[in-house]
């Protein structure tokens, strides 16, 4: 049963800005983020529905390049002063007038804020060129070209591919699942070696708000590489009870309620690498719902984030079976105005949960910082509470925290959080000692070093 939300397709081009990469003009797309007053951020998140109406403009913009290249930026306003992030590129753009220029390499996640304006920035992405091409006419390829496509249902089984290239945007329709009485994801990948690629577009704004997933994965041997998922209505990219799975190269852009960047559930060997996620709530998080089996051995690294209410990089709340071996390194969270924690494992249920590493991560902003929890919340499914065993913080910066608190706080005698390392943290230019925690009598063995 196909539902169609009365909206129509959103102008694709950004008056703003006028943006050319290697000497070629690019499109620049429009997309919708959460506004800069914290207030509305909070009633989007909250309001559930009536996050859809609750948003700023912003903008990005991509090309493949294979060597270093100048980014051009043209404005219709005089341009006073211009960052690029992550700052740990150090890149200084030049000014000249109403034009800004800076060097990209391929690879790079940019962000270009002007005349200190965070909210309705740039983002500028450059990939490698593809070193595959597929035939439109192959019966294991789901094709989709340049121009604009309405999709209802998108199922990608074993052995095939979905290419979308660029200059192609997918607007997911809803479709409602008569049987289970829920909308289907727009695209899903059930079954064994399958691919996603491209440099498209595949955009959810056409769906109700808490319906539908863009990007649902459940299988094995599964990649997704390359493309841009903008204005998710509910949890973005979820994988769901799969093994080998590499998410890589992906663009994540979501202002609404439960709009989740990617989630991580009851699933083994997950990578998840060079990718930019802006979104309203949880950016990169862990999860074991109620069945399924526990989630191991997930590694993010080498992506760029920006959290705007929930969590950054963060284990639960749902947390039903066993979590371990879950490492966040080498990444770049450039703004976090979140009311949760930059870094967290927020247990509500019964799993134990051991081998977290936090590791090599740079942040640019947080407002709270740490906190490991085993306590009853909302989320809770279960009676039941966790254990936490095995948490290290290792090589982290952080500046402009509201609160660099590391909070850790069992539950109690049998349910308790455990063998804490914290190795050259430093927060707002300080190294984390003893002052920093705050405990309670379930917790042991937390090991601070300098």
């Amino acid at each position: 049963m196909l539902l169609l939300a009365a909206c129509v397709l959103p102008l694709h081009a950004k008056a703003d800005y006028s943006v050319t990469i290697a000497g070629k003009k690019v499109t620049v797309y429009p997309v919708k983020v959460s506004p800069a007053d914290s207030l509305m951020r909070m009633k989007g998140m909250d309001d559930k529905h009536g996050s859809a109406d609750i948003y700023e403009m912003a903008a990005f913009c991509s090309a493949d390049i294979s060597a270093p290249s100048v980014v051009k930026v043209k404005l219709n306003k005089e341009v006073t002063s211009a960052k690029v992030l992550p700052s740990s590129r150090g890149i200084t753009p030049r000014i000249n007038g109403r034009e800004i220029s800076f060097e990209a390499v391929p690879g790079d996640r940019l962000t270009l804020e002007v005349n200190g304006d965070e909210i309705h920035s740039l983002h500028v992405f450059t990939d490698l060129p593809e070193e595959e091409d597929f035939d439109p006419s192959d019966p294991n390829v789901i094709y989709y070209g340049p121009g604009d496509h309405r999709v209802s249902r998108i199922i990608v089984r074993s052995n095939q591919t979905l290419y979308i290239a660029r200059g192609a945007v997918l607007y997911g329709e809803m479709y409602l699942n008569a049987q289970s009485g829920a909308c289907s994801p727009v695209i899903s990948l059930i079954g064994d070696n399958i691919k996603v690629r491209g440099r498209g577009i595949v955009d959810g704004s056409l769906c109700s708000t808490l319906t539908t997933n863009l990007l649902s994965v459940n299988g094995n041997n599964i990649s997704v590489e390359g493309i841009t998922l903008r204005d998710g209505s509910v949890w973005t990219l979820p994988v769901h009870r799969s093994r080998n799975v590499v998410i890589d190269g992906v663009k994540i852009l979501g202002y609404r309620a439960n709009s989740d960047g990617i989630d991580v559930c009851n699933s083994e060997n997950v990578v998840i690498r060079n990718c930019f996620i802006r979104t309203l709530d949880d950016l990169i998080v862990v999860k074991t719902l109620k069945s399924g089996g526990p989630c191991r051995n997930v590694h993010a690294y080498h992506n760029v984030l920006w959290n705007e209410v929930a969590h950054a990089v963060s284990v639960g709340a749902e947390l039903r079976q066993d979590v371990s071996d879950i490492v966040f390194e080498d990444s770049d969270i450039i703004h976090d105005k979140g009311r949760e924690w930059s870094m967290r494992v927020y247990h509500c249920d019964q799993a134990r949960i051991s081998g977290v590493v936090f590791r090599n991560l740079r942040f640019e902003e947080s407002r709270n910082f740490i906190s490991l929890w085993i306590n009853s919340a909302i989320w809770s499914s279960s009676p039941e509470r966790g254990h936490i065993d095995g948490v290290v913080f290792e090589n982290i910066t952080a500046d402009r925290v509201t609160n660099p608190v590391v909070q850790l706080l069992g539950y109690d005698e049998g349910h308790i959080v455990e063998n804490v390392t914290i190795d050259n943290v430093v927060v707002n230019g300080q190294p984390v000692t003893a002052r920093n925690i705050k405990s309670n009598e379930y917790v042991k063995n937390i090991n601070i070093k300098q």
